[in-house]
């Protein structure tokens, strides 16, 4: 069962996004929160498997929501997915940064947004390619900022894993890195996850913007 915490000022958005989940077999919402505080205090009550949080909020907004979320090592199994009514705008590095594994705009088809949650809860990436041809666009236009303690990280990844990092930041799943690659999907499952360890990373969405911001990946890359 995928447990589901809802986090929006507005009931009637979050009333919305419950009655599409209620009517799944295998996703229950656990609680819902009206702030960003009491996001937080629910999820370490909970410990959901996806936080689906708005941005704008009263008393902590969602992306610091995000980041005190992805700071607690208590709340490593939580997968975070922004909820915005903007679309992937400036909010798309911070969220990222902060620990999100993806976004959602409010407007999204029913079945897309079951089918999110999904993903979210399995820990893949909310990546789709427009996302990531913002990150890329981003990285053109600005000098890249190199995360902490990634040039170590890096030094340590195999052959296999950087090929399999660059994949992952060209927005490629699991299955596909394994066409590419010539290997099965649980071995390119398996240098994906390493590659996380090594990096110090929480999940593929962060994956992707340590691989730009070190150089690994650059929007030249074939």
């Amino acid at each position: 069962m995928i447990r589901v915490l809802l986090v929006d000022d507005q009931p009637l958005i979050r009333s919305g996004f419950r009655a599409l989940l209620d009517l799944e077999d295998d996703i229950e919402v656990v609680a819902e929160a009206a702030d960003g505080e009491q996001g937080l205090a629910l999820t370490e009550r909970y410990l959901p498997d996806v936080v689906l949080i708005d941005i704008q909020m009263p008393v902590i907004d969602g992306i610091e929501t995000t980041r005190r979320i992805a700071a607690d090592p208590a709340l490593t199994s939580v997968h975070v997915v922004i909820l915005t009514n903007y679309g992937m705008d400036e909010y798309v590095l911070d969220a990222l940064r902060a620990g999100a594994a993806g976004f959602l705009v409010k407007d999204i088809v029913p079945d897309d947004f079951v089918h999110a949650v999904r993903v979210a809860a399995r820990g893949d990436a909310l990546l789709a390619p427009s996302i990531t041809r913002k990150l890329i666009k981003q990285y053109v236009t600005q000098p890249l900022l190199v995360a902490a303690g990634a040039d170590a990280g890096l030094a340590e990844l195999t052959g296999r894993e950087r090929e399999a990092v660059t994949l992952v930041a060209h927005g490629l799943s699991n299955d596909q890195i394994a066409d590419r690659m010539v290997i099965s999907p649980v071995t390119a499952k398996t240098h994906i996850n390493r590659a996380m360890t090594k990096l110090r990373v929480r999940d593929r969405a962060q994956l992707v913007v340590l691989a730009y911001e070190s150089g690994l990946v650059t929007p030249r890359n074939p």
